[in-house]
């Protein structure tokens, strides 16, 4: 189990949707849009560049629970 790789998958899906939301964008520009952006995206975006680091940590902490135990 290494959990930084599930950390950085993680970011990359991140990175593709951010891609595909701004070519959604470039077609949808009213407020619904602003609002969706504002309310759902935006958040999401935040809340996993908080959690990718603590995917990291958790991959290091893992490493040495198994060192400990070997």
């Amino acid at each position: 189990m290494n959990v930084g790789a599930n950390g950085k998958l993680l970011m990359a899906a991140t990175r593709a949707l951010s891609v595909k939301w701004s070519e959604t964008r470039e077609g949808w520009s009213d407020a619904k849009a602003e609002e969706f952006e504002k309310g759902f995206l935006m958040e999401l975006f935040a809340s996993i560049d908080r959690a990718v680091p603590v995917f990291d940590d958790l991959d290091k902490i893992v490493s040495r629970v198994r060192s400990d135990c070997e």
